[in-house]
């Protein structure tokens, strides 16, 4: 039995977790907090702390598992470098699981991308798009994200200089080594991401469209109880599901 803490339990994916963890039996929740609520005081109780609350917030709690022992699943998206160094400076101590995205055809979209902008190479422009709800607070996605960073390294091109963020005016011809992405935000849309391949003649689209949050909030509690035995360390969902 995996002993679990949500937190950012009253947040849209901190209730879809709860409600599928109820329907895992090897998971048992025991402490289900959010803003305001002391996270010390039950730490002791569980085996593994999923995080999805605010950005600004997971330092904090990587720092108290730390201090405890206990194995993180971070879900939380939008970190400044400075949030990521010093969750980065703890890994030595405690396993983490940390991935813009939990779902697993998105992490199969993740392989996907990797392997055919390696197979159609530098012959072919590559833009990314994402659609997500009205609400959400960062753009792009943390998926988009994560997809521009495998183009990018596939490309061995540095995102800060090569990044194209919209178009708007006179930007002239695009560059052969840019990466476009789009972000657009409006309704209830869970997430939309697609990769854009085009060449002159042809044009390849990968795909992934999540319609309910339990397809991340399942694989975010598959990662805890998966993340429980391993050694300290920083993991990503390719870890989680043996995709490397």
């Amino acid at each position: 039995m995996t002993k679990l803490i949500i937190n950012g339990s009253k947040g849209r994916m901190g209730q879809a977790l709860i409600a599928c963890a109820a329907r895992i039996p090897e998971l048992t929740v025991v402490g289900a907090i959010d803003q305001g609520d002391d996270l010390a005081g039950l730490i002791g109780q569980c085996d593994a702390v999923i995080d999805f609350t605010f950005h600004s917030v997971t330092p904090s709690v990587t720092k108290l598992c730390a201090q405890h022992g206990k194995a993180l699943v971070i879900g939380t998206t939008g970190h400044s470098e400075s949030d990521k160094a010093e969750i980065r400076n703890l890994k030595s101590q405690i396993p983490m699981v940390w991935a813009s995205n939990y779902s697993t055809g998105v992490n199969t979209l993740f392989w996907l991308t990797r392997k055919a902008a390696e197979i159609l190479g530098p012959g072919f422009d590559l833009e990314v798009l994402e659609m997500h709800h009205r609400l959400k607070k960062d753009a792009p996605s943390g998926t988009a994200t994560t997809l521009l960073e495998i183009l990018g390294d596939v490309r061995k091109v540095q995102l800060e200089e090569q990044l194209r963020h919209g178009r708007k005016g006179i930007v002239g011809e695009r560059t052969n080594s840019e990466i476009g992405i789009h972000a657009i935000r409006g309704g209830d849309v869970v997430g939309d991401h697609t990769v854009i391949f085009a060449a002159n003649g042809e044009r390849v689209e990968l795909t992934h469209k999540a319609s309910s949050r339990d397809t991340f909030a399942n694989g975010a509690l598959r990662a805890a109880q998966w993340v429980v035995g391993q050694k300290p360390g920083i993991y990503d969902m390719q870890d989680v599901l043996g995709l490397k």
